[in-house]
């Protein structure tokens, strides 16, 4: 059974509470359980993780090699300037799909350039928490 890495970055613990016009009423906890209920819909494996801090989120990415056949990343405000981050994806070589549940575009100029999209699959923006499910579909159906 494939397995997929649903990383999320800095603040997307506070899903649910922050900003709620921007970002929606899920929680994070409602965004993993989705993932993984898909997941086990598709026959994959879902591992979700969070983490506020960078180093966690590239140890993570760099954990993710031989283990999981793909990476959903939410990096939160780290992917307008997370070079580490970009690093550490492009270095393990999986496929991995950035997600933003606000669409970047429609918010502040320096929100719409992302780091790490050169080195992704695709990115998904703008369709609020569905985007993990649409970025999980993407890679279980071509890893």
């Amino acid at each position: 059974m494939p397995s997929i890495l649903v990383l999320n970055g800095p603040n997307l613990n506070l899903l649910g509470t922050r900003e709620p016009a921007i970002y929606g009423a899920d929680t994070l906890a409602d965004v993993e359980r989705r993932c993984r209920a898909l997941g086990e819909s598709l026959g994959s494996s879902i591992d979700c993780l969070q983490s506020n801090h960078e180093g966690a989120l590239v140890d993570a990415i760099h954990d993710a090699r031989g283990r999981h056949a793909g990476i959903v990343l939410n990096a939160g405000a780290y992917t307008h300037t997370s070079i580490a981050l970009r690093d550490a994806i492009s270095g393990v070589a999986l496929p991995c799909v950035e997600v933003h549940v606000s669409n970047v575009h429609a918010r502040e100029a320096f929100r719409h350039h992302s780091v790490i999209a050169p080195v992704c699959r695709g990115v998904i923006a703008g369709f609020g928490v569905a985007g993990y499910e649409l970025a999980i579909r993407a890679l279980a159906e071509d890893p």
